[in-house]
């Protein structure tokens, strides 16, 4: 009984190249695959976590697509600051708000 199992079971796992690899060859490929996969989704994930933590309440995303950081915005907090005057801030906002792709 045992004999005929062990043969059975030799026969089963020999495949076109001969006793050893059989199946188990193709799932070698399949593995790396997965594993690979694996780390790029965890890396993927980990960023998007990161940038959900660092955002402003409302915005998501990497911080050059968020919402909240728009040319517009940023042009007020640079006159807020003081970094432009009056003039180049009304002049800079003609320009943005011309070149706008919705308008």
């Amino acid at each position: 009984m045992l004999a005929t199992f062990a043969a059975t079971s030799v026969a089963a796992h020999t495949g076109p190249w001969g006793a050893g690899f059989g199946w188990a060859f193709i799932l070698v490929p399949i593995l790396w695959f997965l594993v690979i996969g694996l780390i790029i989704f965890l890396i993927v994930r980990s960023r998007r976590r990161f940038w959900a933590h660092a955002a402003p309440e409302g915005s998501y995303g990497p911080p050059w697509m968020r919402a909240g950081a728009s040319a517009e915005s940023t042009l007020a907090e640079r006159f807020a600051k003081g970094d432009i005057d009056e003039t180049e801030y009304r002049a800079r906002l003609e320009v943005l708000r011309a070149n706008r792709p919705n308008a």
